[in-house]
């Protein structure tokens, strides 16, 4: 391999990484609040790359950047993930993980059927997001697309690192899942923090369909399965409830995809779910989570 190849896939996984890093950062959060995992948090970047595919050219005719957009896509994606616990989650919260596990299936399936309905199964070119110029470093030519991607998602997940350790908002979800009745008595509205994180954690899925809009410009209406399913896996492997670990198991979900593409391109997709069973057999909690007794 020579170094340019070396370096350009490094560039492309840690792109591809950052997305990920940020659906799974919508995973951790919710799971590190209510111990639940939504499954149709994949389908809120569905619904974020529509919001784009529709917005942008409204912001260009208007004569503003088409990023602005993104705006557009993140009020709306947090608007269906409130909506999604409030109506759907909120109801079975109490009726124990399966009940929570099957409607989060449902309502995957729901939401894509939804945009089926709404805008047809046949996939939709989504206008161009930046036009940056490419650069030459070591003989390798960079987009500055890619890299402007990667500096959004570290940026992003630094500042929702400092938000939950420094604000009072922050330590408030953080206080919830340690004791939901103590936290109860100290004045905090549960019902209020977790729909707050379910709109954080939405809002999310929105940039992440711009950063990877950004790079695969066409949006279908089953592309949250496959982004959400390894994203789930990046949080599982970085240590799902840990912001850190998100971060981690996404660029290293990214990394590992980019470079079994490489040497072995018929295998990437078995690489990618089977680390999911390597990691589940030798460190469940993942690489920064911890081994936890359960009271029963």
């Amino acid at each position: 391999m020579t170094f340019s190849l070396f370096f350009q896939s490094i560039i492309n996984g840690l792109n591809l990484g950052a997305t990920y890093a940020l659906i799974a950062l919508g995973y951790t959060m919710v799971y590190g609040i209510i111990r639940m995992i939504n499954f149709a948090h994949g389908d809120f970047i569905m619904i974020g790359a529509y919001t784009l595919f529709y917005t942008i050219p409204l912001m260009v005719n208007a004569g503003m950047p088409a990023w602005l957009a993104v705006i557009a896509a993140i009020v709306v994606c947090a608007i269906v993930g409130v909506l999604v616990e409030i109506f759907a989650y909120r109801p079975v919260r109490k009726a124990g993980p399966m009940s929570a596990l099957i409607t989060a299936l449902a309502m995957s399936i729901f939401l894509q059927n939804l945009a089926m309905v709404l805008f047809g199964s046949r996939p939709h070119n989504v206008s161009a997001i930046f036009s940056l110029p490419s650069v030459t470093v070591a003989g390798v030519t960079i987009s500055l697309n890619v890299v402007l991607t990667i500096v959004i998602g570290l940026v992003i997940m630094l500042a929702l690192q400092l938000f939950v350790k420094k604000t009072k908002l922050g330590k408030a979800m953080r206080a919830v899942p340690q004791d939901r009745d103590a936290s109860t008595l100290a004045g905090i509205n549960v019902n209020k923090i977790i729909t707050v994180t379910f709109a954080i954690g939405s809002a999310l899925a929105a940039v992440a369909a711009l950063m990877y809009c950004t790079t695969y410009p066409r949006v279908t209406n089953n592309m949250g399965t496959t982004m959400g399913m390894k994203a789930f896996i990046a949080a599982v492997l970085g240590g799902i409830g840990v912001i850190p670990g998100a971060m981690l198991g996404g660029v290293l979900i990214g990394l590992i995809e980019v470079f079994v593409r490489l040497f072995a391109p018929g295998w990437y997709e078995a690489v990618t779910y089977g680390t999911l069973i390597v990691i589940l057999l030798v460190k469940p909690s993942g690489i920064l989570g911890r081994n936890t007794g359960e009271k029963v």
